[in-house]
């Protein structure tokens, strides 16, 4: 009966000049290039390795591009940054090793399963006490936001009485266990297991709950061509047995131990792209930042009641909002509101050049402010205009007071790159997160990428003295 009652369909959709599924993926996507979004860190779906994006979900995407016929460029942003970039238009689909629920088809399309997880608890591996979940009664467990891990300890939780928590990583979560934060964990069966494998400390506790299907996810009504590609493309592999070898591949393997030496030198080139990532959106953030607060400090000090104004109320906004909203409006609404994306640099250089703007702004405005006004008095009396006294009287002045305000935000800046990870910019602290959810090795890689932002604010710094020394004699 299915049969003719698919033939029928297809010959109906022909007849309306709708195009069957087939259709969709033969000739809507070959040649085509599609933005992927995925999570950062889910090993073994999602991970970095010698700074390359790899994991079940890399792998599978990959393949079916190829089997397919189109292109993929993916984007590594977090789990929930990538939905939001996907409710924003910012990429076209998501793959992430993510749940299909009923909550989630009301806003998006899902693929044919691809993977059916489960759900363990696990503990310290020092820990004893702890065997089911009756021993969780009054204490606080960990999860994932987003994951199946978090759906079941949510449903549980008043029975056996316990707090949950929600961390952004993995590795957070686990760390957290360790370190007594949480007395367990719970987490997706494969990425629990791979964690234990891979040294994370922790060992499983109880059997395997059943858990939902992972799924490829596009915009409800959108991108018909591409999910009907990848569930064609998702059968093929799995005749082929391509499918099965990408599971094994992962599955059966674990992340292996080394030195810290080893771990400095393996990891390498992504803590050299990261750092170049940041000093690049430093530079750029900056040389915007000193122009915007040159700009609204002299109106600031204008005798022209509007301008003032303006000056204050741009001061107020960006200096009375926290960087990460203002990092996440121009990342994902801003898109929304131009109707056109907006890259994460560009998103990352807005963020920071206007915030820093905002607080140069106050720095030139308390500079002028700061040289006696009688300087002012002094220069129109002998005869020079307004715009000659500022230039040749007032501003070299401000600018030795202004100085050392300003090297300090240039670090402030600096340092604030950091916060761009939660959008997917892949500078220093975003790829120590990379490197640690793989290997759990936190307190390492932390001192890693914390060593490297000492050397590179201390150098600019001593640079920044001696420029000031030079041209502030």
């Amino acid at each position: 009966m299915a049969a003719p009652l698919t033939a029928f369909l297809a010959t109906l959709a022909l007849l309306l000049g709708v195009p069957a599924a087939g259709a969709f993926a033969a000739d809507g996507v070959e040649g085509e290039t599609f933005v992927i979004g995925t999570d950062t860190t889910f090993a073994p779906f999602e991970f970095r390795e010698n700074g390359e994006l790899v994991g079940i979900d890399m792998d599978l995407i990959n393949a079916i591009a190829e089997e397919e016929g189109f292109d993929v460029e993916i984007q590594s942003l977090g789990f929930d940054a990538a939905l939001q970039s996907l409710q924003s238009n910012q990429v076209d689909g998501v793959i992430a090793g993510m749940s299909i629920t009923d909550e989630r088809r009301q806003v998006f399309d899902f693929s044919d399963p691809y993977f059916e997880s489960g759900i363990q608890m696990a503990v310290a591996e020092n820990n004893d006490d702890v065997k089911s979940y009756e021993d969780l009664r009054g204490k606080r467990v960990a999860v994932k936001t987003g994951t199946e891990g978090q759906t079941f300890a949510e449903s549980i939780k008043d029975e056996y009485g316990f707090e949950v928590v929600a961390f952004a990583q993995s590795a957070q979560m686990y760390d957290d266990v360790k370190a007594g934060g949480s007395v367990a964990v719970f987490d997706d069966y494969p990425v629990l297991a791979y964690g234990v494998k891979s040294g994370n400390g922790l060992k499983t506790v109880t059997d395997k709950e059943a858990g939902s299907s992972y799924g490829f996810a596009v915009n409800k009504g959108t991108n018909p061509e591409l999910l009907a590609a990848f569930n064609e493309g998702l059968t093929e592999l799995k005749d082929n047995g391509q499918y099965q070898d990408i599971l094994d591949t992962y599955l059966e393997a674990g992340a292996t131990d080394s030195s810290f030496w080893a771990l400095v030198t393996d990891n390498a080139p992504a803590f050299a792209k990261g750092l170049g990532l940041t000093l690049l959106a430093t530079a750029l953030s900056l040389f915007f930042a000193l122009i915007l607060g040159v700009f609204f400090g002299f109106l600031k000090v204008s005798s022209i009641k509007v301008l003032r104004g303006l000056a204050t109320i741009y001061v107020s906004i960006f200096r009375g909002t926290p960087v990460l909203v203002q990092a996440f409006f121009f990342y994902f609404g801003l898109p929304q509101i131009i109707g056109q994306p907006v890259d994460v640099l560009t998103a990352g250089v807005l963020t920071l050049s206007l915030n820093a703007g905002a607080y140069m702004t106050e720095i030139v405005r308390g500079g002028i402010q700061s040289v006696d006004p009688g300087q002012m008095e002094a220069a129109r009396s002998l005869g020079l205009g307004y715009g000659k006294t500022m230039q040749k009287v007032i501003i070299p002045q401000a600018i030795k007071i202004m100085t050392p305000s300003f090297i300090n935000q240039f670090v402030i800046t600096l340092k604030d790159t950091s916060l761009l990870a939660v959008i997917g910019f892949a500078e220093l602290t975003y790829q120590g997160q990379q490197v640690y959810a793989v290997n759990f090795r936190t307190a390492e890689v932390l001192i890693i990428v914390a060593a490297l932002y000492f050397i590179v604010i201390t150098l600019l710094t001593k640079l920044a003295d001696v420029l000031d020394k030079r041209f502030n004699k």
